[in-house]
């Protein structure tokens, strides 16, 4: 037997080397190492559709904001007319009576005159 036959086992003195997570996480992720393992390429699709989902639904929020913002807008002026058109009813029929006609006649000074007799219905026949 010879000096080769024995089984040796070599230990290697130096540690092995082992990332840090915190700073060698941080340092990766600024410098962007992270985006060029072999995890982060395989998920890149997924990666960025689920961001152009958050675009979407960041855009349909403000676009259902300025809908809710307009549309109270819209509520108020609604609101604003429904008023408006009250008090145009009201006056309309107030300026209707006959008093108030008879009235305006004379401050005018037209020369028009209240009918006395009152009015008369006019029956057609249909001779078929």
């Amino acid at each position: 037997m010879g000096i080769y036959d024995k089984n040796v086992d070599f230990d290697d003195d130096k540690p092995e080397n082992k990332p840090k997570h915190n700073l060698g996480a941080a340092r990766d992720f600024i410098d962007g190492s992270v985006l060029t393992r072999d995890f982060v390429l395989k998920q890149l699709p997924y990666i960025i559709f689920i961001a152009i989902l958050a675009i979407f639904y960041i855009g349909n929020r403000y676009h259902a904001e300025k809908l809710v913002r307009q549309s109270g807008k819209l509520q108020a002026e609604l609101k604003e007319l429904r008023a408006e058109a009250i008090t145009v009813s009201s006056e309309l029929m107030h300026l209707s009576r006959q008093s108030e006609v008879l009235k305006l006649l004379n401050n005018n000074d037209l020369d028009l005159v209240e009918s006395l007799e009152p009015p008369k219905k006019i029956v057609v026949k249909n001779n078929k």
